[in-house]
C-alpha cells in the first residue's frame, strides 16, 4: 500500500504553479502593452492632420499627432507670389510680337505760291454787291508791279495802279502808293478788307 503525500507538500506543489501561471499571465500583459494591441483604423480629424491608432500587435504605433505637408513643386518650377510658379513666370515675360505702330500719311504738300502765281485778271467781288475785273501784271513799277481795274464802281478798288505779294498776303495800292486792300493769298481765290473803309472784298479767278 502506497502512502499518501503529506498535505504541506501538496500546498507548496499548487502554489508554485499559481505563481507560475500569474508570472505568464503577467508576461502576456507587460507584452501586448508594449505592442500595442489591435488598433483601429486611420481617421482623418482635419485637413493636413492624421491621428493613427495600433493596428496589429508586434507593430510599434507612432505617438502623438502626424501632421501631413503638401508635397514641393517639381525642380525649376518653384512657387512664386500669388500661386503663380516659375513655369507660369517664364511663359508671362516672353514678350509679345511688337506692334507697328502707324505712321500717319504725310500731309498733302501746299503748292508754292510767287508772284507770277498771282498775275493775271481776277473777278472782284465789291462791298455792295457788284463786281469788277483787277489785273495784276508781271510788269514791274518802282519796286512794285502794275495792276488795273475795269468796271469797278468802289473808288478804292477803281483807283488800283499797284500790287505786290508779301509773304502769303497780296497788297493793292491806289495811286500816290497809299494801301488801298490787304487780301490773304492763295493760288485760286483771296479775301481781305479795304483800308479806309474796312469792308470785306474778295477776289477769284
Amino acid at each position: 500500500m502506497t502512502p499518501r503525500p503529506a498535505l504541506g507538500q501538496t500546498s507548496r506543489r499548487a502554489l508554485r504553479l499559481t505563481v507560475l501561471a500569474a508570472t505568464v499571465l503577467a508576461l502576456g500583459a507587460c507584452q501586448s502593452a508594449r505592442f500595442g494591441g489591435p488598433q483601429r483604423p486611420v481617421v482623418a480629424t482635419s485637413p493636413g492632420v492624421i491621428t493613427t491608432t495600433p493596428l496589429e500587435p508586434g507593430i510599434a504605433a507612432p505617438a502623438g499627432v502626424v501632421e501631413a505637408e503638401p508635397l514641393a513643386p517639381p525642380p525649376g518650377t518653384g512657387v512664386l507670389g500669388d500661386g503663380l510658379t516659375q513655369s507660369d513666370q517664364i511663359v508671362s515675360d516672353v514678350p509679345s510680337s511688337p506692334q507697328v505702330a502707324a505712321i500717319p500719311a504725310p500731309a498733302p504738300a501746299q503748292p508754292r505760291v510767287s508772284r507770277t502765281t498771282f498775275v493775271g485778271t481776277w473777278r472782284a467781288s465789291e462791298p455792295g454787291g457788284g463786281s469788277c475785273r483787277v489785273t495784276l501784271s508781271s510788269s514791274p513799277s518802282l519796286d512794285l508791279y502794275r495792276a488795273s481795274t475795269s468796271g469797278c464802281a468802289n473808288e478804292d478798288l477803281s483807283r488800283i495802279s499797284a500790287w505786290d505779294l508779301r509773304n502769303d498776303e497780296i497788297y493793292l495800292y491806289r495811286q500816290g502808293g497809299a494801301v488801298a486792300a490787304r487780301l490773304r493769298a492763295s493760288p485760286g481765290a483771296m479775301q481781305g478788307v479795304l483800308s479806309r473803309s474796312g469792308a470785306p472784298v474778295a477776289l477769284a479767278r
